[in-house]
């Protein structure tokens, strides 16, 4: 069986639900699978826990979820860009459980190792830790955290093979290989997908056995959050560009 599907709401259409969680890959703006964010918002669930770093920004990434009034629950470690975000959560609309960024990251990884859970210094006398089970390793206080194991996985890729293989672009990867490993169903969308034994073993990130549905990503163009330059005239001289 192939895992090629033809479209987005095609790879979604027969697990999304009301009330599930999913873990999304993604950095704000930068390597999040836009086409699968996209056809979750068309599929009209509602009740969803959003695993993810961030919410993106208004009206673009996982920001339309929360426009949509979709979201009931995000796990993240930062949500500053998003004012909806800000105004739904002030108001007891939406649910925030606040995790410090590394945090996250293990958590996600321990849920595709198997790993229950683990105890880290991270957020150790902060609310980040009350009401969670700590314990002294060699005279330090560790908190536990428990692992993040959702429903599904949405992840973006910038090059796959229809076996799922997957290999990611610079920056653009961040949490996806974590998210990919943490979902009980995997998709992912990837820019470019080339035939089996196209890829160098040694440069895939997220082994196939992890991904179950693979869709072709649309050619679009990738928002940045914010776009920060300076003057030509202040770049030092070992910079400048030769005519």
């Amino acid at each position: 069986m192939t895992k090629l599907q033809p479209t987005a709401s095609a790879a979604l259409g027969d697990v999304l639900r009301d009330g599930m969680t999913l873990a999304v890959g993604g950095f704000g703006l930068s390597g999040i699978p836009a086409d699968l964010i996209e056809a979750v918002r068309d599929s009209g669930v509602t009740d969803l826990t959003v695993v993810s770093n961030n919410m993106g920004v208004d009206g673009k990434g996982l920001g339309i979820l929360i426009d949509a009034g979709q979201v009931h629950k995000v796990i993240a470690s930062y949500v500053g860009e998003n004012k909806l975000f800000a105004e739904q959560y002030l108001a007891g609309k939406l649910e925030v459980e606040f995790t410090p960024q590394g945090t996250l990251a293990e958590r996600l990884r321990a849920g595709g190792a198997g790993i229950p859970a683990f105890y880290t210094r991270t957020g150790v006398g902060t609310l980040v830790a009350e009401g969670k089970p700590h314990e002294v390793f060699d005279g330090e206080t560790y908190v536990r955290e428990r692992a993040i194991r959702a429903d599904v996985a949405l992840v973006h890729a910038h090059t796959a093979d229809t076996d799922g293989n997957l290999m990611y672009r610079y920056t653009a990867r961040n949490f996806n290989p974590v998210v990919a490993t943490a979902g009980h169903l995997t998709i992912a969308e990837a820019e470019v997908i080339v035939d089996p034994g196209h890829l160098d073993p040694n440069h895939i990130v997220t082994p196939g056995v992890y991904v179950q549905r693979l869709v072709q990503a649309r050619d679009r163009v990738k928002d940045i959050e914010q776009r920060t330059v300076r003057p030509a005239s202040s770049r030092p001289a070992s910079e400048a560009v030769p005519a």
